[in-house]
């Protein structure tokens, strides 16, 4: 069974940047991160295809967010610039080990990922 482990978390001024990563026990696959704030449902972020071929981003997350993969170490890094106060929540990695993942708008879909990380808090201070 894959496992996820993540970190880079923490509390960071508005404007400011985090990186988050996620290993996964073994390589392979859909990968995609996720945020819930207390009281919210789970929110899709960005994702990234087996290959690192192509990447999908939250509207709300568009250009201050970049999502990328190194398969060689089985790692997805979600580089965040230009917080903001709302993208405060935790942050999950969730991976597609079955293949479930097979269009674009699957990829933003929680139910198709199989496997989740524990979650790392991020809080944006304003």
């Amino acid at each position: 069974q894959v496992q996820l482990v993540e970190s880079g978390g923490g509390l960071v001024q508005a404007g400011g940047s985090l990186r988050l990563s996620c290993v996964a026990s073994s390589g392979a696959l859909n990968m995609g991160w996720f945020r819930q704030a207390p009281g919210k449902d789970r929110e899709f972020v960005a994702a990234v295809t087996t290959s690192g071929g192509y990447r999908k981003y939250a509207d709300s997350v568009k250009g201050r967010f970049t999502i990328s993969r190194d398969n060689a170490k089985n790692t997805v890094t979600l580089q965040m610039n230009s917080l903001k106060s709302d993208d405060t929540a935790v942050y999950l990695c969730a991976a597609d080990p079955y293949g479930s993942v097979a269009t674009v708008q699957d990829m933003s879909n929680p139910s198709k990922y199989d496997t989740w990380g524990q979650g790392t808090q991020v809080t944006v201070s304003s």
